[in-house]
């Protein structure tokens, strides 16, 4: 079975369970400013965990592009990559424990032929704030799963809460044997050494937010009790054709088979295979390469896979040949990589060229400042000069039997603007932010501002993205030339009295082509589902402010967001200018 009819099978499944579909978002989180990019495939969901109504209703499913780069040293093992996509279902106190489990088996093993004797489960041990989930252990059992193939573990592996308050509960995951053989482990202990060497690997992962938490402290049960599962597809896909790593499915063979003309190492054909496959989805989703944020890390594994080739270079022909495998394995799954292909190809040749003229000048100053342990500084200088991502300087001063002072480094670093982001690890922590008072009068002032920029500038503008957080906010839209003076103080003028004018802000609910033949706009083509939220900002005499394709939060009128102001106007990209601005 080819990964497209997993996927397809999965989508098939849920739906005959009566879940409702709701399509990937971008990789970039539209209004979180916790992670970089989508970690997990209830992070575009947050609002409807914690209360909102879901237009599809209380039991939906997706599958989900995302990017983790914390576990990126790892990747080129048997089951770490950058890119994945996550399967994912939601029920919002509709079912629980019974009925979550039961479909992860009946998937896992009826629909996709899984053999259930290579089943492992693990189940929470419980504490002073919950009992042990012997109510799972007891579902998995009756399901044909041993009780000495069911393991309790503490809270750092089965347990999940997003911080110091809100929901949270036990979780319950599923390992499978990829060993080749029948482990059939007795114990705990034979279970986490094999774990360990990945010879089981963790394939989904069922949490059950029953108790509420308050203050860091559990004070109760739920009156609505909410259940949020997550599969690796990739790993998934692993399981199914009998593989022992993810690099051996058809999902990464083909670019396998292309790395192979730039390395015969085994591991560095991997990790240029994980890092091409993330760039080229992170660039279909209007990432560039840049020094910050999003940027950085989308350079850092273009840099990355160049230095794991036994030349220093990727040749068009190769990158051309990496973009179209891409292009044709995920045809008609995400649709703007096959629209994006020259685009995507283009960025990532002129950033190898870019890496070229400054690599033999790069590595003439790692020479020179190699002939001790490497100082932080030098390392953070060889970065920003350079261009050689921190991991590069070490992996070379390795080589030299050498260390770098990565403290001094790290130092140096939080001095500079933000670089990257460490996203959630591995529970979804990050995607449970930016729900408070002042990030939603941000979130409002960002339709304003697009709706002023359009008035001043012109028709062309187009957010490219945003970032919020609760001192400032970040507008990324299409421009080709700084801003004025004038303009800038035209389009403050303009967001400010909107303001004062007291306008509601109201959401609708409509199809997706209801909205675009309205006029309101929204930023990625391929992220919204059939029924879509468009939240509308009016004058009393009906004349349309904003109108847009968006998630939320909002504040309800216009008057709540406060004075508003831009702190400063810069290029972010060839063609992308960057506003900052502040709410007083």
């Amino acid at each position: 079975m080819n990964s497209k009819e997993i996927r397809e099978k999965y989508i098939e499944f849920i739906k005959k369970e009566g879940h409702g579909i709701v399509p990937s978002t971008s990789l970039v989180p539209e209004n979180d400013p916790s992670v970089l990019f989508v970690t997990a495939g209830v992070q575009p969901l947050v609002q409807y965990v914690l209360g909102e109504e879901h237009p599809k209703g209380d039991k939906i499913a997706n599958v989900q592009k995302c990017v983790r780069t914390q576990d990126i040293d790892e990747v080129g093992d048997a089951t770490h990559d950058t890119f994945f996509e996550m399967l994912g279902y939601w029920s919002f106190g509709d079912y629980f424990k019974e009925r979550s489990i039961n479909q992860l088996y009946d998937f896992f093993v009826k629909e996709l032929g899984l053999d259930a004797n290579k089943i492992y489960v693990t189940c929470f041990e419980g504490d002073s704030d919950a009992p042990k989930d012997t109510e799972a252990a007891e579902i998995w059992k009756s399901l044909g799963i041993p009780e000495h193939r069911i393991y309790f573990l503490g809270k750092d592996s089965n347990w999940w809460a997003p911080g110091e308050n809100g929901p949270c509960g036990p979780d319950t995951e599923v390992f499978y044997d990829i060993s080749g053989g029948n482990l059939d482990l007795k114990s705990k202990e034979e279970f986490l050494k094999v774990d360990d060497e990945q010879k089981i690997v963790e394939i989904a992962n069922s949490v059950f937010m029953q108790y509420e938490k308050k203050e860091g402290v559990v004070v109760g049960e739920l009156s609505s009790k909410n259940v949020d599962m997550g599969s690796g597809f990739e790993r998934v896909v692993m399981a199914v054709q009998g593989k022992d790593n993810i690099f051996d499915t058809d999902l990464f063979s083909d670019l396998i088979t292309e790395s192979e003309k730039l390395t015969e190492n085994k591991t560095s054909q991997r990790i240029i295979s994980d890092h091409l496959r993330t760039a080229i989805m992170m660039i279909s989703d209007q990432v560039l390469p840049s020094n910050t944020e999003q940027g950085y890390i989308l350079r850092r594994l273009l840099r990355r896979s160049v230095m794991h080739t036994e030349n220093n270079e990727i040749s068009d022909e190769v990158i051309e040949n990496f973009v179209n495998i891409v292009s044709e394995k995920y045809s008609g799954v995400y649709l703007n990589v096959e629209g994006k292909k020259e685009e995507i190809i283009k960025t990532i040749s002129d950033e190898f060229k870019k890496f070229k003229e400054t690599l033999e000048k790069g590595l003439k100053e790692f020479e020179k400042v190699s002939k001790n342990n490497i100082s932080g500084y030098d390392a953070f200088v060889l970065f920003t000069t350079y261009g050689f991502p921190y991991e590069l300087t070490t992996e070379l001063a390795e080589q030299k039997g050498m260390s770098v002072n990565k403290e001094e480094y790290e130092k140096e670093l939080a001095q500079h603007k933000e670089l990257s982001s460490t996203s959630s690890a591995g529970k979804f922590k990050g995607g449970l932010a930016g729900d408070s008072e002042i990030e939603k009068r941000y979130h409002t002032a960002t339709h304003l501002l697009n709706s002023a920029l359009k008035q001043v500038l012109g028709d062309h503008i187009s957010q490219k993205g945003s970032n919020i957080n609760t001192e400032r906010m970040r507008f990324d839209f299409s421009h080709g030339e700084k801003i004025t003076d004038e303009e800038k103080e035209s389009v403050t003028e303009l967001v400010n009295e909107w303001i004062k004018e007291g306008l509601e802000v109201t959401r609708d609910e409509m199809s997706y082509d209801d909205a675009k033949n309205s006029g309101a706009i929204g930023i990625f083509e391929d992220k919204y589902g059939d029924t879509v939220s468009v939240y509308s900002i009016k004058k009393n005499d009906g004349t349309v402010v904003s109108a847009e394709l968006c998630g939320g939060p909002h504040v309800k009128n216009t008057s709540e967001i406060g004075e508003f102001k831009i702190k400063k106007e810069e290029a972010s990209s060839a063609g992308v200018r960057r506003i900052k601005a502040v709410l007083n």
